[in-house]
């Protein structure tokens, strides 16, 4: 193999575990991965499953050039200890659909980079729980899919309606995912769908076609349904309206109607809406045995029921009195606002000489109609919160922060809004018993 043939997969190593095979072999930081059992790798996929085998030929190439070819014997699935310049090692696949309901199309402008990559990777999907569409997906990704088991994978549908798809993305490959999804489900890959609610456009008699459409296909476990996010920056952008307290309501009383119907015929609600509509409707979120073991957390569905029970199960072991006033404040955002409070009133009766502020912040910086927590800014804590009574500590949920990094999404540092507000701000996991400890300054709780 050619040294520029090589150059193009970039399978760069970055790290070497101690006492590692890699580490025994001499295989080092800066080499190349080139094939394994004479099969290229393309993905991280490929590679988790090539060397699940007991027998390997590796192909490495050293940084100055010479290839060398270790054979290895190892246990069934053993890991070779090394990673990646690029956890997935080639390049993430871009989005080529231009929906109507896209939130990174209505971020403003200067934001960082990064955040106005669209990704629609099948591989991320699997590895990190991304939503695709499977717009760009080449038969060759479908039966690198179904060849390496790469399942569960989840899938933003939105709708099976073919036309109304393609006119909803932008795409006109967008017609084909629901028969890509019967490939997908007679070759048993599992299958968790998404469809972002757009009001006179994809929910009603449309919401319904689509999910009894879906039910059709075994493969498909739950179906997760989430309102349009619609900030102030959609000039130019495809007309669209935002849920109210009345459709919102309509909308959950079409989907429980289903819900009970899946429930004769499948044993299962199938299909589960997310909180923000709860909220939207004023109306209470259900228990915890609605939910089926929380099969979609990540898209909102169930979070504030699982968080509540988890808060209350916890409180009840702490009926404690400070001894000395202690005085905590809480930033969220309108959705979370009354389900903050009730916690607050909750705790007042278990826990003596402790003071709450619940804080609602409204946001400026996307505009007022984004109300859920984890989309407030750092700009937007500092000029709302500036001069209030914050206490001995403020606490943020975790989700406002990049996940490796504290830094909202303003770019504004954890510690610049820290000092702006001259109080420690204390991130908090979307977990009851996280939050009731740092309410507390308790550990173990």
């Amino acid at each position: 193999m050619e040294l520029n043939e090589t150059k193009k997969i970039k399978n760069i190593i970055s790290k070497v575990y101690d006492d590692s095979i890699a580490n025994e072999l001499g295989i080092e930081v800066g080499d190349i991965l080139l094939d394994i059992n004479e099969n290229p790798v393309e993905d991280i996929i490929e590679y988790k499953f090539l060397i699940s085998e007991e027998y390997l030929e590796v192909k490495i190439q050293k940084q100055n050039g010479e290839i060398y070819i270790y054979e290895i014997e190892k246990e069934i699935d053993e890991e070779l200890g090394i990673e990646f310049q690029n956890p997935i090692i080639d390049k993430a696949k871009s989005c080529r659909n231009k929906c109507i309901f896209c939130f990174i199309d209505q971020l403003p402008k200067n934001m960082r980079k990064t955040l106005y990559f669209k990704d629609d990777d099948s591989r991320l999907s699997f590895l990190q729980g991304n939503f695709i569409t499977l717009t760009n997906m080449s038969d060759n990704d479908i039966d690198k899919i179904i060849k390496y088991r790469i399942s569960p994978i989840n899938v933003s549908i939105h709708t099976t309606n073919e036309e109304l798809r393609i006119k909803m993305l932008n795409n006109k490959n967008a017609n084909k995912a629901y028969s890509i999804m019967k490939r997908l489900s007679e070759a048993n890959i599992q299958m968790n769908c998404q469809i972002v609610l757009c009001k006179n456009i994809n929910d009603k008699d449309e919401l319904k076609k689509s999910l009894y459409d879906l039910k059709q296909l075994e493969s498909v476990n739950t179906v997760a349904v989430v309102p349009i996010g619609i900030t102030k920056y959609r000039e130019g952008l495809f007309p669209v309206d935002i849920y109210d307290e009345k459709s919102s309501l309509e909308v959950i009383e079409l989907v429980e109607a289903m819900q009970e119907k899946f429930l004769e015929e499948i044993n299962t609600r199938f299909v589960f809406l997310s909180d923000e509509f709860y909220v939207m409707a004023n109306k209470e979120v259900p228990n915890e045995s609605y939910y089926e073991g929380y099969k979609q957390l990540e898209n909102g569905i169930g979070l504030i029921r699982r968080q509540l029970d988890e808060y209350l199960k916890y409180l009840k072991y702490y009926p404690i009195e400070y001894k000395k006033q202690r005085v905590v404040s809480i930033a969220t955002g309108k959705s979370a606002y009354k389900f903050m409070m009730y916690l607050k009133e909750v705790t007042n009766k278990y826990i003596k000489n402790l003071k709450i502020n619940v804080y609602q912040i409204d946001n400026n910086f996307f505009g007022k109609t984004i109300t859920v927590s984890g989309l407030i800014t750092g700009i937007d804590l500092i000029e709302q919160l500036k001069g209030k009574e914050l206490g001995d500590s403020l606490l943020i949920t975790k989700s406002m922060l990049k996940s490796d990094e504290d830094i909202f999404l303003d770019d504004y540092t954890l510690e610049e809004v820290s000092k702006a507000l001259d109080v420690n701000i204390i991130p908090v996991l979307n977990e009851g018993k996280d939050l009731l400890s740092k309410i507390l300054l308790k550990r173990g709780c």
